[in-house]
């Protein structure tokens, strides 16, 4: 929404002004942040995305509480509950208890 509120409307316009401001990113890449869809950005590119945008991180950024808690562990007890088989290690040859 950023880049079109600045006139931007299509991800080779993006990367072209990106890569105006020092940042070659590859196409992949590219697509995956046009599409809303990254698994990873490092922060000095986020930096340059903001420089050519014109706005802060938090322009961009959307918190998603849901799949943070999805990537928490699940407690014993919510296993226990849950119907999850705990984990035992099975001890073989030449191998005893971890320490305590």
């Amino acid at each position: 929404m950023k880049a079109a509120e600045r006139g931007i409307w299509k991800s080779t316009e993006m990367r072209r002004r990106l890569a105006d401001a020092g940042l070659e990113i590859s196409a992949g890449k590219m697509s995956a942040l046009w599409t809303g869809t990254p698994t990873t950005i490092r922060l000095d590119d986020l930096d340059v995305i903001c420089f050519v945008l014109e706005c802060s991180p938090t322009d961009l950024l959307i918190c998603e509480p849901d799949q943070v808690k999805a990537r928490k562990p699940r407690t014993e007890q919510e296993q226990a509950s849950g119907g999850g088989t705990a984990v035992t290690p099975r001890l073989g040859r030449n191998r005893t208890l971890p320490p305590a």
